[in-house]
């Protein structure tokens, strides 16, 4: 297997060049083959991108995979930058299904590098048969208000607020479900200053969720953390994991309720998950990824093992008003895998 480790990069008071150079370091001595730079919210400038993978080649010596999104309109000139930087690999998505919250569009990146000397392997007619393939399919959900055409434009706001894309996604389901799409904008003020409670998380799945979430029970509720998500009193709890910088401790105390908070590795007091589910899902798992899809979604999986069972008719998704932290929802892709495309310079 080929382990990428993840920087998932945002900026706050706690997260500087030097962090998540540390971080780095970290990785590789974990055992990682690549360093994937996240920027999950695209919101890493040009000259942010420069240095990082700089100092991540620098110090590490690994290859560099970018993904960040178009969210925020500096997706070409930061991959650009974190190219003449040295970075290997740039993470992009056809046209059908680019811009917005989605990847930068493959095809104008190739032909933008290919202008500018680089070689690039990509067959363009290939790609033109299956993003039209996609473009039918965007056209279809955009039809089906799957895709919402808020999450397609540029949003400079991502800037301020760093929301990334299965966020703002979530944010919007869930006030629609509440009829409380005026409440739009004061939820998306509400995320940094919840986030600043929670001592900075990276706003990415599932700290991206578990913020959210949370921000939008402050608004609706008219008074903050007078409702909490189960997920919040977790993560002030310490089950996550240690937060990034410092919590607020009149919130931490407010959640907890005299509760004390765990300081060691939360993960070390759950028992083993795998064998025991795998022994009660029996013959209904064919495969370890059934074991795992149903320790994670066991709703959803119950539901796929059910509809793989008796295909006809095909079941009908029913969802309820999110009151906790959701997943985000995975990239509609061919395959479900990670779509990239190395890069080197022409002599």
């Amino acid at each position: 297997a080929h382990v990428d480790g993840t920087i998932s990069y945002t900026v706050s008071p706690v997260h500087t060049l030097e962090k998540f150079v540390e971080f780095g370091k970290r990785l590789k001595e974990m055992g990682a083959d690549s360093i994937c730079i996240k920027d999950m919210s695209g919101i890493m400038g040009p000259q942010d991108a420069f240095d990082l993978v700089t100092a991540l080649k620098e110090s590490v010596n690994l290859p560099i995979s970018i993904h960040t999104h178009a969210t925020t309109g500096l997706a070409p000139m930061t991959l650009l930058k974190a190219i003449e930087a040295g970075a290997d690999i740039i993470d992009t998505a056809l046209s059908a299904l680019a811009g917005g919250t989605s990847q930068y569009p493959t095809e104008s990146m190739v032909y933008a590098l290919r202008q500018l000397g680089y070689e690039i392997d990509f067959d363009d007619k290939k790609a033109k048969i299956v993003n039209d393939n996609f473009l039918k399919v965007a056209t279809r959900e955009m039809a089906s208000g799957l895709l919402d055409p808020y999450v397609l434009g540029t949003k400079t706001d991502a800037l301020i607020y760093q929301v990334p894309g299965g966020m703002l996604s979530n944010l919007i389901a869930q006030l629609k479900a509440q009829n409380a799409m005026d409440k739009f904008d004061a939820a998306l003020a509400e995320i940094p200053k919840v986030r600043k409670d929670l001592g900075y998380p990276p706003l990415v799945t599932p700290t991206s969720q578990i913020t959210g979430v949370q921000a939008v029970m402050n608004v609706l509720a008219g008074s903050r953390y007078k409702m909490v998500s189960k997920e919040v009193k977790a993560y002030v709890r310490g089950e996550y994991g240690q937060a990034p910088g410092e919590l607020n401790k009149e919130v931490q105390e407010q959640i907890l309720k005299g509760e004390k908070p765990f300081t060691g590795r939360f993960a070390d007091t759950l028992e083993p998950m795998f064998e025991k589910t795998k022994a009660e899902l029996g013959s209904i798992a064919t495969c370890d990824e059934d074991v795992l899809s149903y320790i994670a979604f066991p709703q959803l999986a119950e539901n796929f093992f059910e509809y793989r069972k008796n295909p006809t008719p095909a079941p009908v998704a029913t969802a309820k008003p999110a009151t906790t932290a959701t997943a985000s929802p995975a990239p509609a892709i061919a395959d479900g895998k990670k779509v990239s495309y190395s890069i080197k310079k022409a002599n």
